[in-house]
């Protein structure tokens, strides 16, 4: 039998609906094991083990009586700090935040409870969702559960951390230059950015407003797509928000790729930014065996990364820049060093500079959509580079902007990392995938055809 920790989402709904697993036996054993764990990994800011419990209770009641709420009745999820939680502080792990409880859930949370989901707590985040691992805040960085010495990526690390260790199998994370993506890639598991707009932000504090968005973690495709079907739909009190058409996100999860046309952007990490041969093997690896299940590999060209991320830096800067500007000039001494580093450049650009990023913006828009009418889905790198140590600035400095997931945000487009295999040091390397715009069904198709034919998500660290 499954140990409850490595659980899945899907696995533990079935069994609560089933009446084979009680949601207390299930939460009791993820506490358990944050206690034995979360001392060396910081997953946890906040852990609200008597609620998740009393939570528990109640969810096992109503299984008892016949009544699920919904498709992750009885499963325990984390939450990002810059979530808010009704009734606990949003601290966005600074100290800059006031220390005041928030009055609602955000949309994102509130769906998640509706569908029965336990809320265990708040988790690790870097500063802001930007200021990368740094050791003084208020709150420690979290760690990399496959080696504690290595960072977990970012800003999303506690929920990357924990959905890897085991503490529990979904979190809900954010994604405005990778924030999903590189946990995902730097853990081993499953981090989705949506489309633009498919999922609400409201009750999400923001970084840039038309670059945020909210994605789900776990440990197998399968998951994410079953937390995409609660998380999606349209919020009108979110400007942001799409109104898009509803898909069975897990209908094709079995059918293979056979002649599906994959699209891969070699250039990314070939020439435009080179990646650790490592990482490039990796790749090559993940088309190897996509080509041998059947999809009809072919080289795709994009704008160089250098483009995409200068558009994506000018745009977040600007806009996080117009968020923080009063607390950075009146009180700068309180954010960490690395965030308010990040967030200095908003101050010294103009205008024109902003008009001129969302101009070429809507370009690559074009460009993206224009090479994704050719194929169904591409494939291309997500982190250049296995995750660095965590206790070495100068190379987490080096290292955490070498990554493709940047240009996503920019365009909006769907985008999923999962792991696609490991380094010689037991590191995960990662590999993307992206798609056209509310088409996360067929992401989650080729993503989940990779997973079956290389047992990825059999593979977790040895912490425990």
């Amino acid at each position: 039998m499954t140990a409850l920790h490595w659980m899945t989402a899907a696995q533990a709904a079935q069994a609560v609906a089933a009446r084979t697993l009680s949601p207390v036996d299930l939460v009791q054993a993820l506490l358990e094991r944050t206690a034995a764990l979360d001392p060396k990994l910081n997953v946890y800011i906040r852990l609200e083990a008597e609620a998740a419990l009393a939570a528990a209770r109640a969810a096992e009641a109503e299984a008892a009586s016949g009544r699920l709420r919904g498709p992750l009745h009885g499963v325990p999820v984390g939450i990002k700090d810059i979530i808010d939680v009704a009734g606990l502080p949003t601290t966005c792990h600074s100290k800059v935040m006031p220390n005041e409880n928030a009055a609602a859930d955000a949309v994102c949370v509130a769906r998640l409870r509706q569908a029965g989901a336990i809320v265990m707590g708040k988790l690790s985040t870097h500063e802001f969702a930007i200021g990368g691992p740094s050791f003084d805040l208020p709150w420690p960085p979290a760690r990399n559960p496959w080696n504690r010495d290595h960072h977990p990526g970012g800003s999303s690390s506690g929920s990357g951390s924990g959905v890897a260790a085991g503490l529990f199998p979904a979190a809900l994370g954010s994604d405005t230059g990778g924030s999903v993506r590189n946990p995902a890639s730097a853990c081993g598991i499953v981090g989705l950015k949506p489309t633009y707009g498919l999922v609400s932000r409201r009750g999400v504090f923001p970084l840039a407003f038309t670059l945020d968005h909210i994605g789900p973690l776990t440990r197998d495709v399968a998951d994410n797509a079953l937390m995409m079907e609660v998380l999606a739909g349209h919020d009108p009190q979110d400007p942001g928000s799409a109104v898009a058409p509803r898909h069975g996100y897990a209908a094709r999860l079995e059918h293979g790729v056979r002649d599906l046309r994959i699209g891969f952007v070699r250039h990314f990490h070939e020439t435009d930014m080179p990646a650790d041969p490592e990482v490039t093997a990796g790749l090559a690896q993940v088309v190897r065996v996509l080509q041998g299940e059947g999809a009809v590999i072919r080289d795709v060209t994009l704008p160089a990364l250098g483009e995409f991320a200068a558009v994506n830096r000018v745009i977040l800067n600007s806009e996080a820049w117009a968020i923080h500007a009063p607390w950075l000039r009146e009180r700068p001494g309180d954010y960490g060093q690395l965030g308010r580093r990040r967030l200095m450049p908003g101050a010294f650009l103009g205008a024109g500079d902003y008009v001129q990023a969302q101009r070429r913006r809507a370009q690559l828009i074009a460009l993206v959509e224009a090479a994704l009418e050719g194929v169904d889905v591409l494939i291309c790198a997500s982190s250049m580079d296995p995750p660095s140590r965590i206790d070495q600035p100068d190379v987490v400095a080096r290292t955490y902007p070498r990554q493709a997931r940047t240009p996503f945000n920019t365009t909006g487009h769907p985008a999923l990392a999962m792991m696609a295999g490991l380094s010689r040091d037991g590191l995960p390397l990662s590999v993307q995938f992206v798609a056209r715009n509310f088409d996360e069904a067929t992401l989650f198709q080729v993503a989940r055809a990779w997973e079956r034919a290389s047992g990825v998500d059999g593979m977790h660290p040895s912490i425990v």
